[in-house]
């Protein structure tokens, strides 16, 4: 059963019984403790039940506590679905033994979930939840950026954390951002502009993450022009102008769909 098949059916049992132990989970779905306790660390993360010692229960409005009740857990629920399809085909781009920089947000938050099933990968994140997530998937080596704490996203920032970001190189980013635009990626946070664009400087390829609800929004701080993106996946094209933009600099585009999900 692939990662996110088991991760529904979890979820269906925790809200049908209000709560579950690890051992009845496992009985149930025919799954090691194991695996359990390590889906439920990735589903706890993402705010779709709350684990506890031994088992996991329902959570009031899906949201879980570590999410607290800030902007990060109201955009957690923002187009959930368009999110989850991006995050599952953007894991194509990876193969076993890659090396890749994930930035805090909301969808790369699901698409550490969505790499579970891959081997042998090197993350290096500003996010305490994607160390998390990860680090209980399989062989991966995590990498957690340290600096100036932010509660509500559970992310690091500021100069420490861009100054040891510098120290590492790999393959590939996987980068969110607050607005698309003709001219680029924009953010509304400054903090987190400086992350994404020190990352974007130390890796080969980078790969945006955006759902269609980013193209109609006017973002505040540069994060980078297209010619600095590889890759924008999306839960559809985006508009004229903004491809128009992306095809000038040799941006590819790639649609998520069911069919490129996995």
């Amino acid at each position: 059963m692939r990662p996110h098949d088991r991760h529904e059916e979890i979820v269906k049992l925790v809200n049908a019984l209000g709560e579950v132990s690890v051992d009845e989970l496992a009985d149930k779905l025919g799954m090691s403790k194991e695996t359990v306790r390590r889906d439920l660390v990735n589903l706890d993360a993402t705010g779709r039940i709350h684990k506890f010692h031994g088992g996991a229960r329902t959570t009031p409005n899906g949201v879980s506590e570590p999410l607290g009740e800030g902007p990060f857990a109201s955009r957690m629920l923002e187009n959930r679905d368009q999110k989850r399809l991006i995050a599952r085909a953007a894991v194509n781009v990876l193969v076993p033994g890659d090396s890749l920089f994930l930035d805090t947000g909301t969808t790369t938050l699901l698409f550490a979930e969505a790499i579970a099933n891959l081997s042998r990968l090197t993350v290096i994140t500003n996010s305490s939840r994607i160390a998390a997530i990860v680090a209980a998937g399989h062989d991966h080596k995590v990498f957690l950026i340290g600096g100036a704490y932010s509660h509500d996203a559970s992310e690091t920032v500021g100069t420490l954390a861009v100054e040891q970001i510098q120290r590492f190189r790999a393959r590939y980013a996987f980068l969110t951002v607050g607005a698309i635009a003709p001219s680029g990626l924009l953010d509304f946070d400054e903090r987190e502009t400086q992350i994404a664009q020190a990352i974007i400087e130390r890796v080969e390829t980078v790969n945006v993450l955006a759902d269609s609800s980013k193209f109609s929004k006017r973002g505040i701080f540069e994060v980078a022009p297209w010619s600095k993106v590889g890759r924008l996946i999306s839960d559809c094209p985006p508009p004229k102008p903004i491809a128009d933009a992306m095809a000038g600099a040799g941006t590819q585009t790639l649609v998520a769909t069911l069919d490129s999900a996995i």
